[in-house]
């Protein structure tokens, strides 16, 4: 029911396309004894993904990224109720067709942070800050041996290497400007990433579009919550991309995505994880994450107060409690 996808050509002709991804999800929702259940794809995200009904998600990985299946459903499999947050539970996973792979897994309940951030009081997002914070440290606490085996990179040091050597070209390919390109290699040069430190499980996208809120019930009817405890975290979610590394670099989605230099909320997060961060190498960190976008982010976040990297650390890293 799903063509063959090999190529990233393949795979933006394919994935996004509803017309060719719906069938191919009822069908295998019908082999997993879900049949006409209804399928609610979701938006964001790169793979195609489906609510079935209210109770099960449905996510499919092409031939492409059959590795990332297995990633998922094995990292799934170590942190399930292992975390003071939900995550989702692996109810099946395997081959379809055309070298396309799935995981079935439960439905979080709530709503995406990204979603319901706009509407949370500031008391309720320091609630949810700290949630978050905790079950970060819970991440990175675990024993990530028995995924070593899946998760990489084998070598964290010679894996930084490489990301330094193509630090400048990864983020001209992405358009940031001469000025700001000519500013990288000193930056990364000046700051000091320890060799010795701990690894730890990483998520790698810990952000709001992968965490799920909502609000607290009260304890009783006629007693509304108090603000402070208005809303709670409910879920963490998007294993697929998962390494092993230094903690520190998990806080890149944390400073750019979840508390995207709101005054105050980064020290309150590092304050309830437990360890507090260098702005400048957590902006080496992004200029190394394998995702790094700054032009995108130069663009969604507060600019600084002059155009350069430490500055940049700063706003985005540095703020006071």
């Amino acid at each position: 029911m799903l063509p063959l996808v090999t190529t990233d050509e393949e795979f933006d002709r394919v994935v996004p396309d509803d017309t060719l991804m719906r069938p191919g999800a009822a069908d295998l929702c019908a082999r997993l004894g879900l049949g006409g259940a209804p399928l609610t794809r979701y938006a964001d995200g790169s793979q195609a993904v489906y609510a079935v009904g209210d109770r099960h998600v449905l996510k499919l990985y092409p031939a492409l990224d059959a590795q990332d299946c297995l990633t998922e459903a094995r990292v799934l499999a170590h942190v399930q109720g292992r975390l003071p947050v939900p995550t989702p539970e692996v109810h099946d996973t395997g081959a379809y067709v055309n070298g396309w792979r799935y995981v079935l897994m439960s439905r979080l309940p709530g709503e995406g942070l990204a979603t319901a951030w706009p509407g949370i009081p500031r008391a309720g997002r320091e609630r949810i800050i700290t949630d978050a914070a905790q079950a970060l440290a819970a991440l990175h606490a675990l024993d990530h041996e028995p995924l070593a085996d899946i998760l990489g990179p084998g070598d964290w040091d010679a894996f930084l290497a490489g990301q330094r050597a193509g630090a400048v070209d990864r983020q001209r390919g992405r358009g940031l400007p001469e000025s700001w390109l000519e500013q990288i290699p000193g930056f990364l040069d000046s700051v000091a990433l320890p060799a010795d430190r701990r690894r730890s499980l990483l998520h790698t996208e810990f952000m709001r579009q992968h965490l799920v809120v909502r609000p607290a019930e009260p304890a009783e009817p006629a007693v509304p919550a108090a603000p402070a405890d208005g809303w709670r975290l409910t879920g963490l979610f998007d294993f697929e991309p998962a390494m092993i590394g230094d903690p520190a670099y998990d806080f890149v989605g944390v400073g750019l995505f979840v508390t995207r230099a709101e005054p105050g909320l980064l020290p309150r997060f590092m304050k309830a994880y437990g360890t507090t961060y260098d702005p400048r190498q957590l902006l080496a960190y992004t200029l190394l994450h394998v995702y790094s976008h700054l032009p995108w982010y130069l663009r969604e976040l507060p600019a600084p107060p002059e155009p350069t990297l430490d500055a940049l650390a700063e706003t985005w890293f540095g703020q006071e409690l």
